[in-house]
């Protein structure tokens, strides 16, 4: 008879489990990094744009 039981199983489940638990404590911290690099390439983007209208329309 065979053992359907694979040991490797229960490893790779526990450490998505706790992959899972990192990013659930680590959401808040993430997203605000994430959102606040946007902003701040966004705000680069927008002046490096400016800075090239002025150039070639001055």
């Amino acid at each position: 008879m065979h053992s359907t039981h694979h040991p490797g199983t229960t490893d790779q489940t526990s450490r998505i489990r706790r992959t899972k638990r990192w990013l659930t404590r680590r959401s808040h911290a993430l997203l605000s990094s994430a959102l606040r690099g946007a902003a701040y390439a966004t705000g680069a983007g927008t002046v490096g744009l400016a800075f090239w209208w002025l150039e070639n329309n001055l």
